[in-house]
């Protein structure tokens, strides 16, 4: 079966709890994801992510530190609307080791590729600062994000063909 969903772990990690997508993606390599779902581990590799998604995938969920002034761990979940043609008709930034995920779908869309749902999962960070390890606010949410991409990923079971049942 073709993946149709791509968890993505994208981060820094030397840069302390901007690794949060890395870590959960560790995490999620123990778990018993369905066979429509790839997990990846993107790091701060941009350009390997945009290429990636010009595979074609009905579902990509992003995991990143995504600060919003809230308490440090707080976990979020936003659906990206990559669909904003004024903010993707800027020329994008190519830099292959800091593609910011705006940066990426731009490239998709110049690329004519489309990520299909784009969902984040996203945590407070408490330190950006240089350092390789995650905060412990942010260690202790590494468990809820791997049990809601896990969520995630069952809720989007596809719909088969009947040459292709599944047991779900």
């Amino acid at each position: 079966m073709r993946p149709r969903v791509l968890v993505a772990g994208i981060g820094n990690i030397f840069l302390g709890d901007d690794g949060f997508g890395v870590e959960v993606i560790k995490e999620l390599e123990g778990t018993g994801l369905p066979p429509w779902v790839r997990i990846a581990d993107y790091g701060i590799a941009g350009l390997h992510l945009a290429y990636d998604l010009m595979g074609g995938y009905d579902t990509t969920i992003l995991l990143d530190a995504t600060p919003h002034g809230r308490p440090p761990g707080t976990l979020s979940l936003i659906e990206a609307d990559t669909a904003d043609t004024e903010a993707l008709a800027a020329p994008a930034s190519i830099d292959a080791h800091g593609m910011q995920p705006d940066a990426v779908f731009r490239l998709l869309r110049l690329l004519g590729g489309d990520a299909g749902r784009v969902l984040v999962v996203g945590c407070e960070p408490a330190c950006l600062d240089e350092g390789i390890g995650l905060s412990p606010e942010v260690t202790a949410t590494v468990p809820a994000a791997v049990r809601a991409v896990t969520e995630l990923a069952w809720g989007t079971c596809p719909r088969l063909p009947a040459q292709e049942k599944t047991e779900v």
